[in-house]
Order: structure tokens, then sequence, then C-alpha cells
């Protein structure tokens, strides 16, 4: 079995919906239409074990999706999946275009402006709403960078390099605010 942090992130369940079983997704994922299809299965932790998670029922909505697992047929039993991250084994995932990268391929890549300058490594990708941004640990702490076009201007991910070229300011938003910590997920 592949290890839980091996695994890659395709969504959150946000919240139960209606009084079936359903839940509500927030995708991390652009092929939610296959990923979560009837008969796709998904991993989650809910509390400390590992559980598996059949699609029987699935509609897109709004940008997320109503899905139902097999299984999880009352309010309450969605209730106890709320917040919890669903995961897929990375063998599962598509093969993308020339010039695209899934976002855990960020995780630990380091950073340099287009100057050469060292700004740190990425800890880690904030999703939410909007544009991506970076989470940088570097020598001045955590760094907050959009991952934006303009912005990050190459990206490397089989050299592990992300080039910058920040506007004027960018990287001393965050300067002295301690360093960053996490999982690099």
């Amino acid at each position: 079995m592949t290890e839980w942090s091996s695994l890659v992130t395709v969504g959150w369940i946000v919240r139960p919906h209606g009084i079936k079983g359903q839940v509500v997704i927030a995708p991390e994922t652009d092929f939610g239409v296959s990923r979560f299809e009837v008969g796709a299965m998904l991993t989650a932790m809910v509390g400390d074990s590992r559980r598996a998670f059949v699609v029987g029922s699935s509609r897109e909505h709004n940008g997320r999706w109503v899905v139902g697992f097999d299984g999880v047929t009352t309010m309450n039993d969605a209730e106890a999946l709320r917040n919890v991250e669903l995961r897929v084994a990375p063998d599962e995932l598509r093969p993308l275009a020339e010039g695209r990268y899934y976002v855990h391929d960020l995780a630990d890549c380091q950073v340099v402006t287009v100057a050469g300058a060292k700004v740190g490594r990425v800890d880690r990708v904030e999703l939410g709403t909007g544009t991506p941004v970076l989470v940088i640990d570097g020598p001045r702490g955590e760094v907050l960078v959009p991952l934006a076009d303009t912005i990050c201007t190459r990206v490397d991910v089989a050299a592990k390099v992300i080039e910058i070229d920040p506007p004027e300011g960018l990287l001393d938003l965050n300067a002295g605010k301690g360093a960053g910590s996490g999982t690099g997920h």
C-alpha cells in the first residue's frame, strides 16, 4: 500500500449535502469529471484510519462536486467526513501537456529571481480562491509569491527550479515574520 504522504490530493470534503449522505467536494484537480465519476476510488484519512471510498453518485455544481459514496447513507455519516482530504496514488495521474505541471510537483523547488538571487524553497502551494500562491521558506522567513506567468517566468519541475521576476517590494512583504514550516504538500 502506498504511504499516505506519497498520495496526491484531488479534493477536500467541504460539508454534507442533503440528508442522504452526499458531500460537497472542493476539487484540487483539472480532471474532476473522471476523478469523481461513478466507480472512482478515493483514499482519505478519517480520524486515524485510512479509508477507501467508492463514488456512487456524482454531479458538478458551481465549480464543486456533489458526491455520494457507497456506504455513506446518512447526513451524520457525511458530517463525519467534513474537512477530510481526498487523495489518489501518483500512478493514477494523467500526463499533462507541455508547460503544465501538478501542484505537488512544485514542493521543494528552489526559487530564484531572474537576477540570480536565491529566494528559498517552495514549502507548499496555497490554492484557496483566485491565483495559487507559492509559500516559500527562505532565509528571510516565509515569502508568498503568486503563481502567475508574469511573476513566475520559468518553472522547471524536472530541475526543481522556479525563476521569478517579482514586482518591486513583493519579497519584502513578509520579511522578518519567521521561517515557514510545514509538510511540503
